[in-house]
Formats: C-alpha cells, structure tokens, sequence
C-alpha cells in the first residue's frame, strides 16, 4: 500500500505538467492569432483638409484600412480623380468614396432619373450659404418693361437639392447684360427642372429660398 501511493502521486504530477505544457502551448498560440494583423486594402483619402472643387493630385494620399472599415465606394489608387469635383469639404485623412465626387454615382444617390443641372445663383452670398444636401426653390425674376421696380417673379424649380455647392463666384461670359457676380451651383434635377432652369436662366436673374435644416 506504502509503494502504490507514491507511484499514484507521480502519475499525477506527470499528468498535472502534461497538461500544464498542452495550456501554455494554447496560450502562446492565442496571443500569435490576438496579434496578428488584420489584412488591409489601399483607399484614397484627403491629403489635407479640402474645401470642396477641383481635385488635384496633390489633394490626395494613399492610406491602409481594415478591410472591415473600408466604406463602400471608396477610391482605390489608380482611380482617376485629377480634375473632378469634390463637391463638398473633406477633413485631413477622411477617405473619399465615388459619392463624394460630381458624376453618374452622385445623382444616382438623390433619385433615378434625376440630373445633375449647374444653375448660377445671380446674388452669390447667398449661394455661398448653401451645402451639399440642402433643399432649396429657385425664384426666377425677370425685368418688367412697363414697371421696372417690381420685375416679374416665377419659382422654377421647388425642393431640389444641392448636390455641389458653389465652385465658382464669377461669370467667364464677358458679354453678360446681367453682371458679372454669381455663384454656380449643381442640383439634382428632374429633366424638366432642368430644362425650366435654363430657359429662365437666359433672360432672369436666379435666386434661391432654403428649406428648413434638421
């Protein structure tokens, strides 16, 4: 009875560092998985904070994210952005999607069937209060002969909204009879908004009202 006691005991012992060994080969592996890094996909992102217009090379920067935190859309190195428009401001390192951009991608986010329509605010500060997303009328008012103090006013267009705020201030058209001020926008327009727009733009000045913010 004295003999098997002991050798019951170093049965365990032998047993108790078996297993010992097998938990600290699975906590080494465990911390290898917890450490190892996350694959990571290459994004275009801002390179410094941009108002918004014409992209250059220089306004973008190649960065790696998380393949789970890449955002649908976003631009991949080899994209070619030189020359589009950023049609609202990006923040230092924000990544930038197709959506972020003036095209096909844009409009299509605000409806099918819409267009993207540039309309010249003719009084340009108030355009310049405008931001991608807000609701606005545009207001036709074009000159009566017979009482030029209180011309002819027409709502051409009700709740469009702004896809791109203003990327210009000044007209290129050195023969406008209107002046030179104004500030061109972009909006997502039905076809006949569109066509409205531009028949009122050609003997009207434009102006806008804005619909209510959340």
């Amino acid at each position: 009875m004295r003999t098997a006691i002991p050798r019951v005991v170093k049965i365990l012992n032998r047993r108790r560092r078996i297993l010992a060994a097998a938990l600290a080969a699975m906590a080494t592996i465990c911390l290898g998985l917890s450490v190892r890094p996350a694959p990571t996909t290459e994004v275009l992102a801002a390179a410094r904070d941009l108002a918004g217009g014409p992209l250059s090379a220089s306004d973008l920067t190649v960065v790696r994210l998380s393949e789970d935190t890449v955002p649908d859309g976003a631009l991949r190195p080899g994209t070619r952005v030189t020359g589009q428009v950023l049609t609202s401001p990006a923040r230092r390192g924000e990544p930038l999607t197709n959506v972020r951009l003036l095209g096909p991608s844009l409009v299509d986010a605000y409806g099918s069937g819409l267009l993207a329509t540039p309309v010249r605010i003719t009084d340009a500060s108030s355009a310049r209060l405008l931001r991608a997303g807000d609701v606005i009328d545009v207001i036709a008012s074009a000159p009566r002969w017979d009482d030029a103090v209180s011309p002819a006013t027409a709502t051409v267009a009700q709740s469009v909204t702004v896809i791109a705020p203003p990327v210009s201030t000044r007209s290129a058209d050195p023969t406008d009879s209107m002046g030179d001020t104004g500030a061109l926008v972009v909006l997502a327009t039905t076809p006949d908004q569109a066509q409205r727009l531009a028949q009122a733009a050609t003997a009207s000045r434009l102006s806008i009202t804005i619909h209510g913010r959340p």
